[in-house]
């Protein structure tokens, strides 16, 4: 099926690329902020298991405690540093939009792995999409379960924040468990940069409220970088973020 966005730019809604990890309760399954992994488990009353293959339940009804921060591919709106309560199912209310796939080998700065600005400008050449969707090299298939508590891993300069809102970005996509530094004395100076949040406590009116973090993504080698049309698929949580799905779709030429 073709879908035609904006009147000039046609997708094959047949061919999604989905770049979301799957949330599971093995342990395969992605860690961050030093939790344990999801569990996903029948609901039991009494001798009654809400597992089709116990023999007792028609159904399979199965518990979920997580977290989307922590467990796998999630979308946080500003909410997620803010004093007041945001939703991110009020926040985002579109969900199609142009991106841009770049990847960027992080540069070691002290103790650190650091994407910078001067990075993000190169790989963006001028270009300046709705999101941006940022793969790190090397882009090893282990990204998809990783352990990322004490680990130290690479995180976004606060420049290279500030540059992709000044750059009317709304949305940022990367596949790392943080744009943050994991332990910088809680100034997420990253978070703050892009979604311009000066005061944590009294929001300023600038502020962005229609823009979007996604975390934990995973980009296979296979998708080359370039323009693509993002569909970024949330759950209806009234929360400051959402288990989520973003897909890509390649921009069909007419």
């Amino acid at each position: 099926m073709i879908a035609t966005i904006n009147n000039n730019i046609n997708i094959d809604l047949s061919k999604p690329i989905d770049i979301s990890i799957p949330l599971t309760n093995t342990d395969e399954n992605p860690i961050a902020w030093y939790i344990e992994k999801p569990t996903i488990e029948p609901v039991i009353f009494g001798d009654w298991i809400g597992k089709v293959s116990e023999g007792k339940s028609s159904t399979n009804f199965n518990n979920i405690f997580f977290n989307p921060h922590g467990h796998g591919t999630h979308t946080e709106c500003l909410g997620h540093i803010t004093r007041d309560f945001y939703s991110i199912n009020q926040c985002l209310k579109q969900f199609f939009f142009l991106a841009e796939l770049i990847s960027v080998q992080p540069e070691i700065i002290g103790d650190d792995l650091v994407i910078t600005k001067n990075q993000i400008e190169k790989a963006l050449n001028g270009k300046f999409p709705e999101a941006i969707v940022i793969r790190t090299l090397p882009n090893l298939e282990s990204k998809k379960n990783l352990k990322y508590s004490n680990t130290n891993p690479p995180y976004l300069a606060e420049d290279a924040a500030r540059f992709i809102r000044e750059s009317g970005i709304k949305h940022l996509l990367i596949d790392l468990p943080s744009v943050d530094k994991e332990h910088d004395d809680g100034k997420l100076v990253a978070h703050k940069a892009f979604w311009n949040v000066t005061d944590v406590h009294n929001l300023n009116a600038d502020a962005r409220l229609d823009c979007t973090i996604t975390e934990m993504i995973y980009v296979a080698d296979e998708i080359t970088d370039g323009s693509y049309v993002l569909n970024l698929q949330i759950a209806s949580f009234e929360n400051d973020a959402s288990p989520s799905k973003p897909v890509l779709y390649l921009i069909q030429k007419l």
